[in-house]
């Protein structure tokens, strides 16, 4: 069976449910679900909504990341979600989760995958401040 379960850029709510049953694997000892959602401030600022945009290629991007990750940890899932579009206060934004032998190695790996995820993929994200200023952050460098 595939490592890689579930990844996805979409423009529709995030389900937690949906990406921990896509990882479930009696082989697993440890499971990790990372959910980042959209907070109230950013560097001292009030945030009051942000847009997340997403460039053609990050689906597979996002892929290249998750293949690394599996192949360089022995896990035996993987699955990463990252929402696009306009999100409120308490939206959730990306998931990611893995299931692995043991605890250790879905903790690294899921570390990794959202870190490498941030990193590598071509999503970004315009801020609107409570003052009414907007700013575009990069999630890739």
């Amino acid at each position: 069976m595939n490592v890689i379960r579930l990844l996805g850029i979409r423009d529709t709510p995030l389900s937690v449910d949906e990406v921990f049953s896509a990882i479930g694997d009696h082989a697993a000892g440890g499971t990790t679900i990372f959910v980042g959602t959209v907070r109230d401030h950013d560097h001292g600022r009030s945030v009051t909504r942000l847009s997340y945009s997403a460039h053609p290629s990050a689906l597979d991007e996002l892929r290249r990341v998750a293949e690394k990750i599996a192949a360089d940890f022995p896990i035996t899932a993987l699955a990463a979600v990252h929402r696009v579009g306009d999100l409120e206060l308490g939206d959730i934004a990306v998931i990611v989760a893995v299931a692995a032998p043991h605890r250790s190695e879905a903790f690294e790996a899921s570390r990794r995958l959202i870190d490498d995820l941030k990193a590598e993929v071509p999503i970004w994200k315009n801020q609107a401040f409570a003052d009414g200023s907007t700013e575009w952050v990069g999630s890739c460098g």
